[in-house]
């Protein structure tokens, strides 16, 4: 492909590092911790009822997640530069799959996400607080955000430090509460004989592949590179600590919905985390949740429309065509970037029909991901005397690892897909309608037809019926 000459470098060179490691940590944080974890559980439940095995699952899956981190930290260290793995994959393999997965990055890579995430946000803050047009409050978010990253970089990352500390201290907030619930439920975190059994199940396989999908964005701050200070020594960290992090709070996040929630509310249900608020904070608590996940997805979307754009500047930077993309403002930021990913967002907000697409670009995006961790190898073996200032821990193993668990997704991801809408009612996010009346649940549920176990917030019974969501 066509390349800009080398005396595009020195622009690579000048670019300004103002991000320090507590904000590459935070990025991480954010793009990681979405509606995932507050929508699980309810079907991981349903076939395994050991709370050890249950809370081994977030932790197996924390463990496949660092072990991605740490490869991805080596490949940030010794190749060090914006771009995530559009850079990774063109300098491990050829321009033409880098290129490959840069175009499936700016296209929906990071667009289809931030306006799913946009649309959860305005269906949450409706429900909650009966205010505004979800539609419309899924715009002003996604505008807000963007006008904060079209400025400085020290803008940009003083809105994304404020939210993520706001998304940290209100998860702190619900552990918290949680764990302070007088009426626990008779249930144990503590390993049994028959544990073994439950974890190398099929059900335990099927749901890890969910709960990795919930460690998705461990790679975030492999994308801005560029723009992270001594980045050989702050990438590999920020990966690796806001992974620990998030693991220590999914673990935690579940075993209070377990011990605050009789199991017979939780099973089969999407919003768990809203009908574990009801048990942890009472009858309004549907409210306090849904505010909770409202209020963290502002940071989740910041997150992504920082670092999206960073690989379509970097694909400017290299292809004459896409130059307009690379061009950077005053202050560092390429603003056209940002703008057309904007664009974008707007465009898929405006259809509101695309999530099959997000559904189905999964399998590439995990294919990119497995073959960024694989370079570790290749690059290695390739390429010996590169510098490699930071080296994977327990080499060989975390590709290997990690590479095995990703395949076992794409396997199961293409003869099983299961496709689900992530988008919450507004309704739901209350546990009541705007006459005040229980809603039921199902609403929230996956759009397909399949049985569910149906809980009437009522009277706390169980009905099995088919339904349609």
């Amino acid at each position: 492909m066509d390349k800009f000459p080398q005396s595009a470098g020195p622009n690579l060179q000048t670019t300004r590092r103002t991000v320090g490691f507590f904000t590459a940590c935070g990025i991480v944080i954010a793009n990681i911790i979405g509606t995932g974890v507050f929508t699980s559980l309810g079907f991981q439940v349903t076939d395994i009822q050991s709370g050890f095995a249950l809370l081994m699952l977030w932790i197996v899956g924390g463990i496949a997640a660092l072990c991605g981190a740490l490869c991805y930290g080596e490949l940030s260290a010794a190749l060090p530069r914006s771009g995530g793995e559009y850079h990774f994959l063109s300098e491990i393999y050829h321009p033409a799959i880098g290129f490959m997965a840069g175009f499936i990055s700016a296209t929906v890579g990071f667009a289809a996400p931030i306006a799913l995430a946009a649309m959860a946000f305005g269906r949450y803050f409706h429900g909650v607080f009966n205010f505004g047009s979800p539609i419309l409050l899924s715009f002003v978010l996604v505008w807000t955000v963007a006008l904060f990253h079209f400025g400085n970089l020290r803008l940009g990352s003083a809105f994304q430090n404020l939210w993520t500390i706001v998304k940290l201290l209100l998860i702190a907030a619900l552990i918290g509460a949680g764990l302070l619930v007088e009426q626990k439920q008779p249930i144990t975190f503590l390993p049994h004989a028959t544990d073994t059994m439950s974890i190398f199940s099929g059900a335990f396989a099927v749901a890890l592949v969910y709960v990795m999908y919930s460690y998705s964005g461990w790679n975030a701050s492999s994308y801005i590179i560029g723009e992270v200070k001594d980045p050989e020594r702050n990438v590999p960290r920020s990966l690796l600590v806001g992974t620990i992090i998030v693991m220590a709070a999914y673990v935690l996040l579940n075993a209070v919905f377990l011990a605050a929630t009789p199991e017979t509310e939780l099973r089969g249900q999407l919003e768990v985390g809203l009908i574990a608020g009801r048990h942890i904070f009472g009858n309004d608590g549907g409210s306090v949740v849904g505010a909770i996940i409202c209020l963290g997805l502002i940071s989740s979307i910041s997150s992504m429309t920082w670092i999206g754009p960073r690989v379509t500047m970097s694909m400017g930077e290299d292809h004459w065509f896409l130059r307009f993309l690379g061009r950077k403002n005053s202050d560092g930021v390429p603003a056209n970037a940002v703008l057309v990913q904007l664009l974008i967002v707007n465009l898929l907000l405006l259809t509101r029909s695309f999530e099959l697409v997000v559904v189905y670009i999964q399998f590439a995006l995990l294919l990119c991901s497995l073959l960024t961790v694989i370079g570790v190898i290749v690059l290695r073996v390739a390429r010996p005397p590169i510098s490699r200032p930071y080296r994977v821990w327990l080499y060989p193993a975390p590709p290997i690892v990690f590479g095995l668990i990703t395949i076992w997704m794409m396997i199961s991801f293409t003869f099983a897909p299961e496709n689900a809408s992530v988008l919450p009612d507004e309704k739901i996010c209350r546990g009541k309608d705007h006459n005040r009346q229980p809603v039921d649940l199902r609403v929230c549920l996956p759009r397909r037809s399949l049985r569910r176990r149906r809980v009437d917030l009522r009277s706390g019974t169980n009905s099995s019926r088919t339904a349609t969501a």
